[in-house]
């Protein structure tokens, strides 16, 4: 029996000897292989945010048509050509003029405004330093650019030149969105959170704006009630006693359309901000914007839909569009730190303050915007921006936090809209002087689609 149990021992002895050096051969290239690991798996981490980050652009970039239909939805047959050109327009050369030049004023290095670096994407991804590539940053920024420019189409429907029409798109995608987009998301003094910064001095809080209720809608919006007053309204429009005169649209089925394609979009707008999600506080938080967005639409649509029954006698399928909208715009800003509660509050304020918004307009200020674009993204983007500093969990003023942070969202949304009013007048002002924004009465009661584009939308 000894013998035996010396004989296994000799052989577990000898077994271990030999096994020493596998075991130290296996450890060496485990250490080796640890850095390669984590290269991996930050490999695929950026993968996974790159993939999320474009497929929100693509989503964004389905809000074109979406603002298209919508648009032609609510304007007259005779104008539908006109429109769809426009919004083909915004986006071909907002993305050839943002790609040349908006996105260096946007997030170069400068304190009002970015240098440009006119197309030298090598030289813009030294300086953006997120970790995704610069192609793909800049054609999700670029999406976002298209859709400030396409705001303004529907307020000036019906009676614009074509030709004028693409200046201003021009403006829009080189000189006012890159700029107070530096200001807000591109480094510049509204969301510098530096101690010693302005907005830190005065406020507490720097100015925030998660996906553009301000920087992208109000822009837009302000842009196009400007325009509207300064166009003057449709012919037609209101009578000798002043009263406002319907011109209905001609579809509203494809408008009806176009708010669910919008909405859809949004989902790539709001949550494909967070431009992560290879993480769980990725997932959560694009989780979270997820579902006040949606609680937002669903809450303006409904208020919109019982204040127009109980206003107008009859619930109004234009308006609870617009009111499903005006949710939408209104939750941009603070969808990342407000709760479910909060967003519904949002979002029924909205689609209520829209309503009489656009009543207020049209009857007192005899202001002709034929899709409400002034009221949903201009009104209802400040009013989002404002009510975030009430309703955020952290800071708001509903929650304890003071007016620090509510003093910054109105500051930073006055201070953005007045800058997109004050340069809207001034270039519609100058192309109006120079070259007129108005087609003549007879191509107006004829429609712009023949006499400007020399084709029709419906030919039966």
């Amino acid at each position: 029996m000894k013998t035996i149990d010396k004989i296994v021992g000799r052989r577990g002895l000898a077994s271990l000897m030999l096994f020493l050096p596998l075991m130290a051969m296996a450890q060496d290239t485990a250490e080796a292989a640890a850095p390669a690991s984590n290269e991996t798996v930050a490999e695929l981490a950026t993968g996974v945010n790159t993939v999320w980050m474009l497929l929100a652009a693509m989503l964004v970039f389905i809000m074109q048509p979406g603002f298209a239909l919508v648009e032609a939805g609510f304007t007259r047959t005779k104008n539908t050509a006109n429109i769809l050109m426009k919004n083909l327009v915004d986006f071909m050369f907002g993305s050839l003029l943002f790609w040349f030049i908006g996105f260096g004023l946007m997030f170069g290095v400068g304190k009002f405004v970015g240098v440009p670096h006119f197309i030298d994407l090598d030289m813009m991804s030294s300086i953006i330093d997120n970790g995704l590539p610069i192609e793909g940053f800049l054609i999700f920024q670029t999406v976002f650019c298209a859709t400030s420019a396409t705001i303004v189409s529907g307020a000036m429907a019906e009676r614009t030149k074509f030709s004028m029409y693409l200046v201003y798109t021009v403006a829009i995608s080189v000189l006012i969105y890159p700029i107070s987009g530096h200001w807000t998301w591109g480094g510049g003094w509204l969301c510098n959170g530096d101690p010693d910064s302005f907005m830190m001095r005065t406020f507490g809080y720097a100015f925030h704006d998660f996906a553009g209720s301000t920087v992208v809608h109000s822009v837009g919006g302000w842009i196009a009630l400007v325009g509207a007053a300064i166009l003057g309204p449709r012919v037609g429009k209101y009578g000798k006693d002043g009263k406002s005169r319907a011109i209905p649209g001609h579809n509203l089925t494809i408008a009806a359309l176009g708010v669910f394609i919008l909405w859809f979009g949004w989902f790539g707008f709001n949550p494909g901000s967070q431009l992560a999600a290879a993480t769980s506080g990725d997932q959560t938080a694009i989780s979270h914007v997820f579902l006040t967005t949606n609680l937002a639409a669903c809450a303006g649509g409904f208020c919109a839909l019982v204040v127009s029954w109980m206003r107008y006698g009859k619930p109004s399928l234009s308006l609870t569009l617009n009111g499903i909208l005006a949710g939408l715009v209104g939750i941009t800003a603070g969808c990342d730190l407000v709760s479910p509660l909060g967003s519904v509050c949002i979002g029924a304020i909205c689609g209520v303050i829209m309503i009489f918004s656009v009543e207020i307009l049209d009857h007192k200020f005899h202001i002709d915007d034929p899709v409400g674009a002034s009221s949903v993204h201009g009104v209802c983007g400040f009013l989002g921006t404002v009510l975030t500093g009430c309703f955020a969990v952290e800071g708001g003023l509903f929650y304890g936090g003071g007016f620090g942070f509510l003093g910054a969202e109105i500051f930073g949304a006055a201070i953005v809209g007045c800058w997109a009013a004050l340069m809207g007048y001034i270039i519609f002002k100058v192309l109006d002087k120079v070259h007129g924004l108005r087609v003549p009465a007879r191509v107006e009661e004829e429609g712009l689609d023949i006499y400007e584009h020399g084709e029709s939308a419906y030919n039966n």
